[in-house]
């Protein structure tokens, strides 16, 4: 009878690990706070004096898609902090 017991044991503490093990790698999986999409624009500009609007891309604060103009290498990338923002359904 002890046997048994020790075999039950044995296969509960691996099938106990196999969880934990698996909980861990899923855990570690998850997206990083700051790479999971949040409210932002990036504005494009014509030339490095950063003056002259081209473009912009990016989410507004109720998920809204911003998308006009042109892209080109002079870009200016920000994060947008929505604070008693109301969003419709």
């Amino acid at each position: 009878m002890s046997r048994i017991r020790a075999f039950v044991n044995r296969k509960f503490v691996i099938a106990a690990l196999i969880v934990a093990a698996s909980g861990a790698i899923y855990v570690a999986s998850l997206p990083k706070a700051d790479a999971i999409a949040s409210p932002g624009v990036c504005t494009y500009y014509s030339s490095k004096t950063y003056k002259t609007a081209v473009g912009a891309r990016g989410t507004g604060c109720c998920g809204s898609i911003i998308n006009w103009g042109v892209t080109s290498a002079y870009v200016k990338c920000e994060t947008l902090y929505c604070t008693d923002q109301i969003c419709p359904n």
